[in-house]
């Protein structure tokens, strides 16, 4: 009798505490006439409410594209535009935005080290720009604002350094304090809270790799850099920053037993405010968080837990192989979420003699593996979310499974925001037309295959999606998304219509 009162004293509670689970709704739409053969379009959200997109379009027979900033309000309606007027011999290679302003930056087809970078303020619909040529930039890889300064994190011989631009001076520099040999893993984090810019670089000798973090000025002076060792044969592989407070910073990423391609779990450090002082690390085994093999069948993750046990108690590790893409930590209630994508490169075995073109610097296969298939893409098989205190403790995890997540570069596909309850998160990623997400309470479990249809139109018309490509999802402010990408819409009556769409994506009342 006791043990049935309990029970339904549990099943009360659980049931008194469960929420229901939100379905996004779509309350704006923005339709743009536009073909993907001919034309390509950076969206970049800002945290005002307000969305940039950056438009090239090829008119038909023409090879000259024209270029376009265009700014929306939080309903997507129209504020401000500006064309941009570039040289033929310039493409475009980056965008990025931090209110007031927006950047595209070009480089030339026949000067490799050649750049020409625009300024867009959305205020005044103002558009800045100038020339410069670096000599020395091979390939550009990434492009980062603060304070109005580029960040842009480039290749210079065989080696990653960092470009420092300032468009409203029209000046540009390489910067000293970071020039790491290639292969290297180097993230970054603009914080607008501190202006500071900080730099998370792995450094190895081939058996070991270790961390060093480094904070600069936004006009690029170095500020304090401190190098963070594990020790008992571990390495650190590659980490991120949390922002706000730069007395109290907590660094987090993966850590690896020995080979450096592959994390065997997560490490958490609150660096102390005195860079002489050692930092102390916590490690979390993969096979220690509750949710990180939901992706497998439940008898073979049972298997996998029960062997790393076994191995333990006899003094050994089990030896994993994952490759993990984190995501910068965002403040959440009193810690931080850290997100990482589980991914594995792809290869065709259809030519055993090609070398392939790998793109991204900071994943290299190896020589065997380049040598006899060609590379083919990457695969994400589920993404990991974890909450840690600011001390670097694990709160909690959770997995969202992925359906069918193929990109050919490493790039991030789920994205992040918070719930208007502040206790829960929300994961979702494109798929087509789809919208795929789900709802994370800490450690609660949940449906991995929630999922809405992009619409159309906002106006509850009946319409048929024939195709949608070049989709993504971004995040925006509050619990909002930006969904997009291009699609071929047939409508009950009429013609058929190919646009470029926008759509507000919104986890709370509109």
């Amino acid at each position: 009798m006791n043990r049935l009162f309990l029970l339904v004293c549990l099943l009360l509670s659980c049931t008194l505490r469960a929420q229901p689970v939100p379905t996004p709704t779509q309350p704006h739409r923005l339709e743009l006439n536009l073909d993907p053969d001919l034309s390509d379009v950076q969206v970049m959200p800002l945290m005002d409410s307000s969305v940039v997109l950056f438009v090239e379009n090829r008119p038909f027979g023409s090879f000259h594209p024209e270029y376009r900033f265009r700014h929306f309000g939080r309903t997507l309606e129209p504020l401000r535009e500006a064309p941009v007027e570039v040289p033929r011999e310039f493409e475009l290679i980056q965008t990025s935005s931090a209110a007031p302003y927006a950047y595209a930056l070009f480089e030339s087809n026949f000067i490799a080290s050649r750049f020409q970078v625009f300024r867009f303020d959305v205020r005044t619909g103002e558009v800045q720009g100038f020339s410069f040529d670096t000599k020395l930039v091979d390939e550009v890889y990434d492009l980062e604002v603060l304070d109005d300064k580029l960040f842009a994190t480039v290749q210079v011989e065989r080696h990653i350094t960092v470009l420092h631009i300032d468009v409203a001076h029209e000046e540009f520099r390489l910067l000293p304090a970071v020039y790491e040999n290639i292969p290297t893993e180097l993230t970054f984090l603009p914080d607008s809270a501190t202006q500071r810019a900080g730099y998370v670089v792995t450094q190895s000798n081939g058996f070991l790799s270790r961390l060093q973090v480094k904070q600069l000025s936004a006009r690029g002076q170095l500020l304090a850099s401190r190098f963070i060792q594990a020790e008992s044969g571990r390495g650190l592989l590659t980490a991120q920053l949390s922002p706000g407070d730069s007395t109290q910073r907590l660094l987090a990423g993966t850590y690896t037993l020995r080979d450096s391609r592959y994390s065997q779990g997560l490490f958490a450090s609150n660096l102390p405010p005195d860079p002489t002082l050692r930092p102390s690390l916590r490690f979390y085994d993969f096979t220690v968080l509750k949710h990180f093999f939901d992706f497998m069948k439940p008898r073979r993750a049972e298997r996998l837990r029960s062997r790393s046990a076994e191995l333990r108690a006899a003094g050994r590790e089990l030896r994993l192989r994952y490759r993990i893409l984190t995501h910068r930590m965002i403040p959440f209630q009193d810690g931080y979420v850290l997100v990482g994508e589980v991914y594995y490169p792809r290869y065709r075995s259809d030519n055993p003699y090609y070398y392939g073109n790998y793109g991204n610097y900071s994943m290299m296969p190896s020589l065997r593996s380049a040598y006899m298939r060609p590379f083919d893409g990457y695969r994400s098989t589920h993404a990991i979310v974890c909450g840690f205190d600011r001390n670097g403790t694990l709160l909690w995890d959770n997995t969202f499974v992925l359906k069918d997540v193929e990109h050919f570069t490493l790039s991030e596909t789920v994205r992040l925001r918070p719930l208007p309850d502040g206790q829960r998160l929300v994961l979702a990623y494109m798929d087509e037309e789809h919208i795929r997400y789900k709802v994370v309470d800490r450690t609660a479990s949940s449906p991995n295959d929630l999922n809405v249809t992009v619409q159309t139109n906002t106006e509850g018309r009946k319409e048929k999606t024939l195709g949608t490509s070049h989709e993504g999802i971004l995040p925006w402010y509050g619990s909002r998304y930006l969904a997009y990408g291009f699609q071929r819409v047939r409508p009950e009556h009429g013609t058929n219509r190919q646009v470029f769409f926008l759509n507000v994506v919104a986890f709370e009342q509109p």
